[in-house]
């Protein structure tokens, strides 16, 4: 059994998600109490010549295969092509599982809601919610108008560059697809309701609408891309900020600054609860129809589809992602805060080998569920 020393034992992150765990962000960690099994896969009854296939969120696509890169090391007979894994916005691959008959061993969303709301109970039995990351403001540092930009005035800053004549637009993302559309939207509200009393302070000046209708970005200040290619163009200045994940300026080496806590949508004490209240946003859902979608926290959650090739396959990838070597990748550089035990919406339908690895919500994270 490993344990870690006193120094590094789990604690709260900026008083954010309490079971939340950073560790270091080079070697493995190690959790007290945590005795790692060795893959499933590797049992005699193991599935072999198999190939794991993967959906996952964009912003994943910086760690998952990596870890399946280690699946694939310390199991004799199986595979993890690049070819048997895609990472896109959450809402299509929701919308793959669910209306296109998708199949893949695991699938993982940037929004611990969707599988319950979207997958469960016909395509998905559970959700394990394993890490954490706040949203924050990338931006290009060698535009004046960002020079000593922090938490409290990054708004500003951005509404002064998009407004400069010359400087380029601010990068959104299609909140009908993917969860950092809409959590993008939801930051400049925040932004403007904890600081200025008015969530649509800084949102009017990239988006129009909103309310009962999707969000309109403004063509003036705005530019609409997907996350694929939002690093590229913030580092070729086609672009001159963007509002991502922190995982995601980590793995593209990003300059960045954090929001405060709120903002960034990792609160959740009960102030955080309350603000979040008071901003939405409203998306095109997969039939077409328009769906209100309020803020929550930031974080990702990962099931077995119901019909997966090789579900062994996918909960051997699952328990080694909320093992120590799972939990090193997930916060190499910061990226991800890593969550361990991982929550469980529902903690008695796991595979059993994922049973010690689980524990069931918090009360104020399964109010997002209701």
């Amino acid at each position: 059994m490993w344990e870690i020393p006193t120094s590094m034992m789990s604690r709260p992150v900026l008083g954010v998600v309490v079971g939340i765990v950073v560790l270091a962000s080079v070697g493995v960690g190690f959790l007290v109490g945590y005795e790692y099994r060795g893959s499933p896969a590797s049992s005699p009854g193991a599935i072999l010549n198999s190939t794991l296939s993967v959906l996952g969120a964009g912003t994943l696509n910086g760690v998952f295969p990596r870890i399946a890169a280690e699946l694939v090391n310390e199991t004799p007979g199986i595979s993890a092509p690049a070819a048997a894994q895609t990472y896109e916005g959450s809402l299509e691959v929701s919308s793959a599982l669910a209306a296109l008959g998708a199949r893949a061993d695991v699938a993982a969303l940037a929004d611990f809601r969707l599988i319950p709301g979207a997958l469960e109970p016909r395509h998905a039995a559970y959700e394990v919610v394993f890490a954490a990351t706040p949203e924050v403001l990338a931006y290009d540092p060698a535009i004046p108008a960002f020079d000593g930009v922090n938490a409290s005035n990054w708004a500003a800053r951005l509404v002064e560059d998009v407004t400069t004549p010359g400087d380029a637009p601010f990068a959104v993302w299609n909140a009908s697809t993917d969860p950092n559309g809409y959590n993008e939207i939801f930051s400049l509200e925040l932004q403007g309701l904890v600081h200025d009393g008015n969530p649509s302070k800084y949102y009017d000046t990239f988006y129009s609408a909103g309310a009962t209708r999707p969000a309109v970005p403004t063509p003036s200040t705005t530019l609409i891309e997907r996350e694929a290619q939002a690093a590229s163009l913030l580092q070729t200045r086609v672009v001159s900020a963007l509002i991502t994940y922190r995982a995601y300026a980590v793995a593209n080496h990003l300059s960045f600054v954090s929001f405060d806590p709120v903002v960034g949508l990792e609160g959740n004490d009960s102030a955080a609860l309350s603000d979040y209240g008071q901003v939405a946003t409203t998306i095109v859902a997969s039939n077409g129809t328009f769906e209100a979608v309020r803020a929550a926290p930031v974080l990702f959650a990962v099931t077995i589809p119901t019909n997966a090739p090789n579900p062994a396959l996918g909960a051997a990838f699952v328990h080694l992602l909320l093992s120590p070597q799972g939990i090193a990748i997930l916060s190499a550089g910061g990226a991800f805060s890593p969550i361990f035990p991982g929550w469980a919406d529902h903690p008695g339908a796991v595979p059993p080998v994922l049973a010690p690895d689980v524990t069931g919500f918090p009360p104020w994270a399964e109010g997002f569920l209701s």
